[in-house]
């Protein structure tokens, strides 16, 4: 039996880690999708698609970062709908789903995966 080799990721690189400050969004055009990225206060990574489903408007990067129950949030400015930053699901609605993407540091630089 032949197992095909699995696609390799596309890293793109986004942004200083120095330049994202702790508790504040930011966003990345990355091939073609808008991305929200985050740093919590704890220093950990976050990307999500910047899309907020239930506006439609694209300004989750926007949106007030926090906890629910221990879990990594960030509420839409605009309808207050909180999104987990780990798993993508609506705390609110969870038949509502966001993107979620790899995220990791290198050299300093922060870099998404879209792919």
């Amino acid at each position: 039996m032949t197992t095909m080799p699995l696609p390799q990721r596309v890293w793109e690189a986004v942004c200083p880690l120095s330049d994202l400050l702790p508790e504040r969004g930011a966003c990345a055009l990355i091939g073609g999708e808008q991305v929200a990225v985050f740093r919590t206060h704890d220093g950990s990574l976050y990307a999500i698609g910047n899309r907020d489903p239930f506006s439609g408007a694209y300004i989750l990067s926007r949106g007030i970062v926090g906890t629910r129950n221990g879990e990594p949030t960030v509420a839409s400015p605009m309808h207050k709908q909180v999104f987990s930053l780990t798993s993508g699901v609506c705390l609110d609605d969870p038949g509502t789903v966001i993107p979620t993407f790899p995220i990791r540091v290198t050299m300093g630089m922060v870099e998404v995966s879209v792919k």
